[in-house]
């Protein structure tokens, strides 16, 4: 690619042709295919880059994602601008990381979103480095998708050959483990070690690669960042709701008609984004919210539960990383809880008492509650040990798995009664519908 952009005469969105006013996905209903650099830029033009110098002040860019009110997408939905914001305002070079690892097997966001919209999200990564101080940016993705890391490799390629970023981008692939995703495991394997959480303090804000202030930041949250440096806080709270501004990309799986990746405003309750995937395909049991980490709810309760933090957490659930999986009547949510339970001890850093020895002993009282095969006491102990798992952890895996646990045993109480008064339903050995990987133990080398 060797032409030179066009900046488009005005930075306004064109009128978004997809359901519910997409923007991140805008592009891809447009054309209904990925945007190169070329179309990308003559769809945006280049990154507003003097947005981003704070020339001896706070960054505009920084100022402008605070107004909007735009929080983390990654999972913690952590407020964006405060953490821009910190590392800015930290001690010498910063480095930013784009964390693209999407390690929830539930979710394909991030994968959908860098294969439609790649420079968006390096727009995105571009400014934040600029305004924090950056020397470096690190995009991580999961060593097994091969075609995505060549693809963004030449995508960075062509963007040095136009100078559109103003510092190196350095594309690398991981170890695709469920817990290397975590901010710590990112920089702690881009620090020559392994793949796996590492003990806080300090955080990566204030020593992270090369113990200098690091920005991590999950990748569809850069590309929103590289939309309102364009077109600023107030056209970003034009979706949502006052209290969960803008859109956000969620996975919908299981017993709905259209399975896939959808682009909705925050604050959309949960039946009209099930809409969005056509509705169910069949009686439903119950929903999980947020992933892997995320809480079992029947769909009783939450169809008019708005999508948003606050509202989920009166629920004791959150968004997590934007997965909703539909559980059919016909499924047994005790036998896809005890899959989900394994493969998180199989997947866990085994660096602390509760991912070598609580996490394990969970799932494996799980799985005989699942096949019916229950001791007498197993009921008391599986509720005790799953008491423990949380907040004992270094990292916050243990949280997640009993998270998760908890919310089965109480979600499919009438099912916990029947596997052990009767044994197993009918449904306890049906065909799954939660899509867990293999749950082997990854060996130490396979950490690098």
């Amino acid at each position: 690619m060797t032409s030179s952009p066009t900046t488009p005469a005005s930075h306004v969105l064109e009128q978004p042709t997809g359901p519910y006013g997409t923007r991140l996905l805008q592009g891809w209903f447009t054309t209904g295919g990925a945007a190169d650099l070329d179309e990308h830029l003559n769809r945006y033009g280049p990154p507003p880059l003097s947005r981003a110098t704070g020339r001896g002040s706070v960054a505009p860019v920084i100022r402008a994602v605070e107004d909007a009110g735009l929080t983390g997408r990654g999972g913690a939905a952590f407020p964006t601008g405060r953490k821009l914001r910190t590392v800015a305002e930290g001690r010498g070079p910063a480095v930013v990381i784009a964390n693209g690892m999407e390690s929830e097997p539930a979710s394909h966001k991030d994968e959908t979103l860098l294969d439609l919209a790649p420079h968006l999200v390096l727009d995105g990564a571009a400014l934040a480095a600029v305004a924090v101080g950056a020397e470096a940016v690190h995009l991580c993705l999961p060593r097994t998708r091969h075609h995505q890391i060549r693809a963004l490799g030449e995508a960075v390629e062509h963007r040095r050959q136009r100078r559109l970023d103003p510092v190196p981008v350095h594309v690398h692939g991981l170890p695709h483990y469920y817990v290397s995703s975590e901010e710590t495991s990112l920089v702690r394997w881009l620090n020559g070690g392994d793949a796996r959480p590492s003990a806080t303090p300090p955080r990566p804000f204030e020593k992270g690669v090369d113990r200098r202030p690091t920005l991590v930041d999950n990748v569809e949250t850069l590309a929103h960042l590289a939309l309102i440096a364009r077109y600023g806080p107030a056209w970003f709270r034009g979706a949502g709701r006052p209290d969960a501004p803008g859109t956000t990309l969620v996975t919908l799986s299981g017993a709905v008609r259209t399975p896939g990746v959808y682009e909705v405003p925050m604050g959309l309750p949960l039946g009209e984004m099930l809409g969005t995937a056509g509705g169910s395909s069949q009686p439903l049991g119950a929903v999980l919210l947020g992933g892997f980490f995320g809480s079992w709810l029947p769909t009783d309760q939450v169809m008019s539960v708005p999508f948003t933090k606050n509202d989920l957490a009166a629920l004791g659930a959150g968004p997590g990383a934007g997965v909703l999986v539909v559980l059919p009547r016909s499924a047994c949510g005790l036998a896809e809880t005890a899959r989900v339970l394994a493969y998180l001890a199989a997947n866990s850093a085994r660096q602390c008492g509760p991912c070598r020895f609580g996490l394990p002993a969970v799932a494996e009282d799980f799985a005989a509650l699942a096949r019916g095969q229950a001791d007498a006491d197993l009921s008391h102990r599986l509720e005790r040990r799953v008491g423990l798992l949380a907040g004992r952890g270094a990292c916050r895996h243990p949280d997640g798995a009993s998270r998760l646990a908890a919310t089965a045993l109480r979600a499919f109480a009438d099912d916990v009664r029947h596997h052990l008064l009767s044994g197993p339903c009918a449904a306890a050995g049906g065909e799954p519908v939660l899509p867990v990987p293999d749950a082997s133990v990854p060996q130490d080398h396979e950490w690098r």
